[in-house]
């Protein structure tokens, strides 16, 4: 038998265990009520395939049986697990998602073959202890953003990493699809952002201070069928997946395309790569009526693909250089009475948060957004620190806090020497265990625009899947908690008792395949010696 110490997140409430419990075996049936078809689907083709277990259909009631019940009296993402000695499993949803939270829960207490995807033992039966779990979200937003334009991630790494999201019950996949350096979504209207948008030349290795280079082509997009298998994946597993279209700045990949977005009477945007290097790029899109036309073009096709409430429009880190010398730029900014070139910005985004609205969607964006004044319905990916989200929230506004001082995936997790290409401040798994979403500043009513939280994974020096697992993992299993269950504050914070589980749960990632960093430091191949990064000492500034 397997015990509840390795259940992470940590649920709410746990009735036992006994000693006592439940054997899962051959005849073991699986009855669901209706409305809990994505469960039974996977319960069949996940955890059926990895015990060798058919689960075959049964009758409600009956005994040896794994039963799938819905009660709109609990949580929409809660759930009850209830194991009885000798006669079976029943989970209980207060929707289909909490269903599904809950199965998750049942692999988990199974135990490392329960994560594989074929049998390693067959014929071996497993148990659960005769208990009772109640557990359901602290917040709606738990989110993992994973950047694909710096570094494309094939469509089955995707489909991985939603996998991954699931079994530590995060919910929101923000997809960050284009970038400086690489369009990664097919528009068909727009052929050459794929064509000649989703690939560089080269590509800068390390910290943009590096002086090495990636002598070969890189890229790679999604088509519109991967997109809706990506999307259909994600519902399977109740994952929401927000895309990014990034405006106005951020662009350079869309203007190498398409030279016309680009502010042609300051450059010429003719002469435009993809961009092989990190950092900011100066080149972004021109505040004109033939960009936006364009960019509604492309959004009127995302909106196709993706049944998300919001749509990230991105709205960071847009230079105004070009802007400042651009005489169409500043013929826009009288024209409309704008103060300046935030203004502009600030217009910019307000067209598409009305165009959204207008379409019953919901724009989302980088807390720039908030500079020149929030476009009215927009909420908030606060990113520079808590201010931005405070803000917004005290506004009326909507936030996801993600914080780079605390949520930062792609920074590095030690001080040590062998850290691969060491990113900013040091976050450990305590660090980022500790991660409080709601700031104490916030009034009960201005808190409960917090939608929730979120993971940033930014790939600029993360160039293939073993790297984002390293980065990620086991941090991200600690955000799961954060994002998940009712913790203390963050000092109170029991995080011996998270060592503890984890200890556990090291044996599932490795069942899963994920290379994760080990608690005693890198491995000798997830190394990355001689490579330039960008290591920032001592305490990140709590903002």
């Amino acid at each position: 038998m397997t015990s509840l110490a390795g259940l992470i997140p940590a649920p709410r409430a746990v009735e036992g265990p006994t000693a006592c419990g439940f054997v899962f075996g051959p005849e073991t049936a699986l009855w669901g009520a209706p409305g809990t078809g994505s469960t039974q689907r996977w319960l069949r083709s996940t955890l059926g395939a990895a015990l060798g277990l058919p689960l075959p259909p049964g009758q409600e009631g009956a005994e040896n049986t794994l039963t799938l019940r819905l009660d709109d009296t609990l949580d929409p993402e809660g759930y009850r697990l209830k194991v009885t000695a000798g006669w079976g499993v029943e989970i209980t949803g207060g929707g289909p998602a909490g269903v599904f939270w809950g199965a998750q829960s049942l692999r988990q207490l199974l135990g490392p073959d329960a994560f594989r995807r074929a049998p390693v033992a067959p014929g071996l039966q497993y148990g659960v202890q005769h208990q009772t779990v109640e557990d359901a979200p602290r917040f709606r937003w738990r989110g993992l953003m994973l950047d694909v334009a710096r570094h494309f991630m094939p469509k089955d790494g995707v489909l991985r990493y939603l996998d991954l999201m699931a079994a530590h019950k995060l919910n929101v996949f923000h997809f960050h699809l284009t970038d400086d350096q690489g369009w990664r979504i097919e528009i068909e209207r727009y052929p050459r952002l794929t064509e000649v948008g989703s690939w560089r030349a080269r590509t800068k290795f390390g910290h943009r201070a590096s002086p090495l280079w990636e002598e070969k082509p890189h890229g790679g997009f999604y088509t519109r069928d991967d997109i809706r298998e990506i999307v259909a994946y994600a519902a399977e597993r109740h994952i929401t997946v927000v895309p990014e279209i990034d405006v106005p700045g951020h662009s350079q990949a869309a203007i190498a395309a398409y030279p016309e977005l680009g502010n042609t009477d300051v450059i010429d945007t003719s002469s435009l790569s993809v961009w092989d290097n990190w950092g900011i790029s100066a080149n972004v899109l021109a505040p004109t009526d033939n960009t936006l036309r364009f960019y509604e073009g492309v959004f009127e096709e995302l909106l196709e693909l993706f049944p998300s409430e919001f749509i990230h429009v991105g709205g960071d880190e847009c230079l105004k250089d070009q802007w400042k010398q651009s005489p169409t730029a500043q013929a826009r900014i009288k024209e409309l009475g704008l103060a300046d070139e935030d203004g502009l910005q600030s217009w910019f985004i307000g067209h598409f948060d009305r165009w959204l609205a207008a379409r019953g969607r919901r724009l989302i964006g980088w807390d720039e957004i908030l500079e020149g004044g929030l476009a009215e319905g927009a909420a908030v990916s606060s990113w520079r620190g808590y201010q931005g989200g405070i803000a917004a929230a005290r506004s009326g506004h909507d936030v996801v806090m993600c914080p780079e001082q605390h949520v930062y995936l792609d920074y590095r997790q030690d001080a040590g020497a062998d850290e691969p290409v060491p990113i900013a401040y040091v976050r450990t798994l305590e660090d980022v265990y500790r991660f409080e979403p709601v700031p104490p500043q916030l009034t009960p009513e201005e808190a409960a625009h917090v939608l929730g939280t979120q993971a940033n994974l930014w790939t600029e020096v993360t160039e293939d899947h073993a790297r984002v697992d390293y980065q990620a993992f086991p941090r991200l299993v600690a955000f799961a908690e954060v994002a998940w269950s009712a913790l203390p504050a963050p000092a109170e914070r029991d995080f011996a008792d998270f060592e503890r589980r984890m200890t556990a749960h090291y044996a599932l990632l490795d069942a899963l395949g994920v290379g994760y960093r080990p608690p005693t430091g890198p491995l000798p191949w997830q190394k990355r010696p001689g490579v330039l990064g960008r290591p920032l000492e001592g305490t990140p500034p709590n903002r």
